[in-house]
């Protein structure tokens, strides 16, 4: 068994390790329904991760102030609703 990120699948080959893309497409096509799913959510999560973590880092960097002012002058403005 290879236990990762909480799953638990059943490997095909005795020396199942897969270390390109390629090979990873492979191994998701073979995976059980469920273990399917439960790795999407894992990969969703992660990308969800990273989105924060770099809209984050762009707020501190400076990045957004311009896109911050013109939202704030569009709120002061009235073309913003409330959601």
């Amino acid at each position: 068994m290879i236990e990762n990120w909480g799953l638990r699948v059943q490997a095909r080959h005795v020396n199942c390790r897969v270390s390109t893309v390629e090979e990873i497409k492979t191994a998701i096509t073979q995976l059980p329904k469920d273990q399917f799913w439960k790795l999407t959510d894992r990969l969703i999560a992660l990308r969800d991760d990273e989105w924060d973590r770099q809209i984050e880092a762009d707020a501190k960097s400076g990045k957004l102030d311009k896109l911050f002012e013109q939202a704030d002058r569009d709120f002061e403005v009235g073309r913003c609703k409330e959601l």
